[in-house]
């Protein structure tokens, strides 16, 4: 839009330079009524000079390129002088050094071609490979959903469809009391380390449970996902870990309008658990495989027990491989998300860490256990769990809800993302599909709210644009597809200078219509929880579980711990694979299920 308003600035100044109009066949370009309205997107923030940043971080000077890099293993005992050697002789020929892993006899580097060749003369080099992006696997969390996802009433409101169908709360609660049962499993004793975006560190459902963090993008010890500017990112990892060990009985701010949410916020699976948190991935969800290595490293180093990762990358890295297998050696369990894909994983599409024969691959099901068409298969899969519209932890204020209103009338509606936090009240106009610079009639600068249909093959984005630029103050947008009210997940696509943003189901689209010219309220809060889609949201629920077996039988060994979970699992036949019955490509084992899983931990023979 910034681009239509030069060009009606340069039409003027040209003309009056001898330049000919335009023929009177020619339409001539439709321009703002209102330029500075037109929405803006937001600067993009400075990428961080630092030279052992993330995919989004500078990473030197020229055309270097992250690389990692793996060395002839070390004569004699890796002393610090040694070790220093090393990495001299790499400055030395023209390397910079991101990460030192002694235990894998390799480094995370940045090189420029020349450098590469250089290094790969050197008889002490072995391999070397590209330092590949790694990316969140979830959707962007929204603030509501328009159908009921708890199961609500009652004491304990805050148990989930979700967590229910794992069974976790049958096991520390088995009476549905809504506290913990004294004595019942839930997760203590053990620690679970979430690699990942980090968190919100003050979230009041993680104050008993946090117990400290690596930041691997910022590198420093608040794991929190933020930018330099103090900017909240996805909130990917605050989701995640909410998941796994949200509090009972403790809360945030709940949307109030939305009744099928508990005023108590929610529980994680394993409410027990000791958090540990490793941020790898950027306020943008993206991130380099040398941080997930050194992620590992550390949750070993910390006597973690378990490592979640709702993240990946079709690029398979062999150091990444060996990382894993040292952790598994080391008596950890990995649990990975699949991969959002859909497709069958085939050799080159599979998703890692998830791939690794060390790592356990866990894919998503919805609420009704069946099989959601993102959740990539294939044979490598182990589990499945909850990964559909899940409700769980998001940073505080920062999952956006609605207050809209038309004389002192509630009506529900889902905000979009990327909306800021305002209110507006004026004379609500219809703005058709909202096509165009010229599709609000009565449209003024002094501003409304306007009305616009969904449909027209062009996006929510350009449908607000275009009547932001007529004078709308706020916007509501008119579902026309009846299948899609139960979610209306809708995006704007990306940070701009949007004005307040909201939804509306099909069955309410009449009800606005026949209230245009009516004064209409539109305000945008934040809540401290928001739902997502993905087999990032499976990968937490498959973490706590395993958590809830070994708090049950600390005494188990991580082979056993496995093996319970793969027997105890409720098998999912998929009609494609009739032989299979113990496990199959679409669900592996099946649908981790916590307090069959913990009645056959509590049988399970001691080791001699």
């Amino acid at each position: 839009m910034r681009r239509l308003v030069l060009l009606g600035l340069l039409g003027i100044a040209g003309s009056g330079c001898g330049v000919e109009p335009p023929p009177d066949d020619v339409t001539p370009q439709e321009q703002p009524l209102c330029p500075e309205l037109v929405v803006q997107s937001k600067a993009a923030p400075i990428a961080s000079s630092r030279a052992t940043g993330t995919a989004s971080s500078a990473l030197s000077s020229g055309n270097a390129q992250p690389m990692l890099v793996r060395f002839r293993a070390q004569k004699g005992s890796r002393t610090a002088a040694a070790l220093r050697g090393r990495e001299d002789r790499v400055r030395s020929l023209g390397a910079r050094v991101k990460r030192h892993w002694p235990t894998l006899d390799a480094m995370a580097l940045s090189l420029t071609p020349e450098a590469q060749a250089r290094l790969a003369q050197d008889p002490d080099v072995l391999s070397i490979e590209p330092d590949h992006e790694v990316s969140a696997l979830g959707t962007r969390p929204m603030a509501s959903s328009a159908t009921p996802r708890l199961q609500g009433g009652g004491i304990p409101s805050e148990y989930t469809q979700a967590l229910r169908m794992t069974q976790a709360n049958e096991v520390w609660d088995p009476d549905n009391e809504g506290t913990l049962k004294q004595g019942a499993p839930n997760g203590s004793g053990r620690t679970v380390c979430v690699v990942d975006s980090g968190m919100d560190l003050q979230h009041p459902e993680f104050q008993a449970v946090y117990a400290g963090g690596k930041d691997f993008v910022d590198d420093d010890d608040e794991p929190e996902d933020k930018d330099a500017q103090g900017a909240w990112g996805g909130g990917h990892g605050t989701h995640v870990a909410g998941i796994i060990a949200a509090q009972p009985g403790v809360h945030g701010n709940v949307n109030p309008n939305d009744p099928t949410l508990s005023p108590s916020g929610v529980v994680g699976a394993a409410p027990g658990v000791r958090l540990l948190v490793a941020r790898v991935l950027d306020t943008d969800g993206n991130g380099r495989v040398s941080d997930v290595i050194s992620a590992v490293e550390w949750c070993v180093k910390q006597k973690a027990n378990i490592i979640s990762l709702s993240l990946g990358s079709s690029d398979s890295s062999d150091l990444e491989r060996d990382a894993f297998d040292k952790a598994r050696a080391a008596g950890l369990l990995s649990f990975a998300a699949s991969g959002n894909g859909g497709e069958t994983a085939t050799e080159e599409s599979r998703v890692y860490p998830a791939a690794y024969d060390s790592v356990i691959a866990v894919g998503a099901v919805d609420e009704e256990a069946k099989h959601p068409a993102f959740s990539q298969i294939g044979p490598h899969l182990d589990f499945v769990a909850p990964g559909v519209n899940i409700y769980s932890t998001y940073p505080r204020g920062n999952a956006p809800y609605a207050n809209l209103s038309i004389g002192g009338t509630f009506y529900a509606s889902s905000a979009l993302d990327y909306v800021p936090y305002e209110e507006y009240e004026g004379k609500l106009l219809n703005c058709g599909q909202g096509k165009g610079l010229r599709s609000c009639p009565e449209a003024t600068c002094d501003g409304f709210v306007a009305f616009v249909e969904r449909g027209g093959d062009i996006t929510f984005a350009d449908k607000v644009r275009n009547v932001r630029s007529q004078g709308a103050r706020a916007v509501i947008i008119g579902n026309n597809k009846p299948e899609e009210d139960e979610s209306m997940l809708f995006t704007l696509g990306s940070d701009a200078l949007w004005p307040p943003v909201t939804a509306v189901t099909t069955t309410l689209v009449p009800t606005f219509l026949a209230q245009v010219g009516q004064n209409v309220r539109l305000g945008i809060q934040g809540s401290d929880y928001a739902f997502s889609t993905g087999t990032s949201m499976a990968t937490p629920y498959a973490s706590a579980v395993a958590a809830l077996v070994w708090s049950a039988r600390p005494d188990l060994t991580s082979d056993q711990v496995l093996e319970i979970l793969q027997k105890s699992a409720r098998y999912i036949p998929n009609p494609a694979q009739p032989s299979n019955t113990e496990q199959n490509d679409v669900f592996g084992y099946g649908l981790v299920q916590a307090r069959a899983a913990v009645e056959r931990a509590l049988v399970y023979p001691s080791s001699p």
